[in-house]
Formats: C-alpha cells, structure tokens, sequence
C-alpha cells in the first residue's frame, strides 16, 4: 500500500501486514501530493497540487524520487492545465487517467504524459469528481460525482463512460 504524505512531500510504501517497506522523499518542487501508484517499472506516478498550489502536475518519479517526466503546470483551466489533480488509474497499456476536481473533468494523458483528450467533460457531471475507479476488463470508468454540501463531499451520483 502506498500512502501520499502531503506536508512532508513523501510517498511511504507499507506491506499488506502494516510494515513501512520503504521511504520515497520527493523532490520540493512535488507540492500537496494527493495520489500515488506504483507503475510495474519500479517507478512512482503522482498528481500534485491543492487548491492553494499555483502548479497543478502529474509526474513520473523514479524509485529515488526523482522526476522522470511530467504533465501541467500553473493552476488552470487549458489543455495542458489542471486545478486540483487528486487521483490517478493507470491502464494496461500504461494510459493514465486523471481527475481534475476543480476543472470538472477527466483527462487521458499517454504514457510519455502527453495529453490526448477528456474522458469525462464538465457537461456530463453535475457537480464535482474526486474519486473514480477504472474497469479495465470492462473497459469502464465508473466517476463518483459529488456534491459539495456543508463543508464536505458527498457522492450525489456515479458517472460510468465506457473507456
């Protein structure tokens, strides 16, 4: 199990029985990370950035904490921009999909990070995705839609697109 740990900018890899297997200290310019997965390289994919973060990304990091390879940027709304990445999927073949909470979106980008379309637009969510689970085998991408009520999120809705 790997766990994001935000203010000290480290990814913490634990065994199934609760026991740290190791320490990935991540590079200072690595702001909030929110979401981690281990890639079958070895290596580390990350989103990265909260809502008071000017840079927005989703990097490769090598198992020394270095970055391999990156996608974003400053905080935004294009292409090539994201406002609040909070979690990522990789398929088989090494896609990644993101959540773009603030941007009400899911974006696709290639295994080298470069970005190909959204999955997952803002007209067909009603309010705001944070979490979603990639079906491989099914080839589907179910999206918790979720409303920001009274301080909190809930999930008013599940989104599936077929991927």
């Amino acid at each position: 199990m790997l766990v994001s740990c935000i203010n000290v900018r480290k990814i913490k890899e634990f065994s199934t029985d609760g026991e740290l297997l190791q320490t990935v200290d991540l590079s200072q310019d690595v702001l909030s990370p929110g979401h981690a997965i281990q890639l079958c390289s070895g290596e580390y994919i990350v989103c990265h950035g909260s809502v008071r973060d000017p840079v927005h990304r989703v990097r490769v990091i090598g198992s020394d904490g270095q970055v391999v390879k990156s996608y974003g940027g400053l905080k935004g709304s294009d292409s090539q921009q994201m406002d609040v990445p909070a979690h990522l999927a990789v398929d088989r073949n090494g896609f990644v999909f993101v959540v773009d909470v603030n941007n009400c979106r899911v974006l696709l980008l290639s295994p080298a990070l470069i970005y190909i379309r959204e999955v997952v637009t803002r007209e067909q969510l009603k309010w705001k995705p944070v979490r979603f689970h990639l079906d491989v085998d099914a080839q589907r991408l179910y999206v918790a839609d979720n409303e920001y009520k009274d301080g909190k999120y809930r999930v008013g809705r599940v989104v599936v697109v077929s991927v």
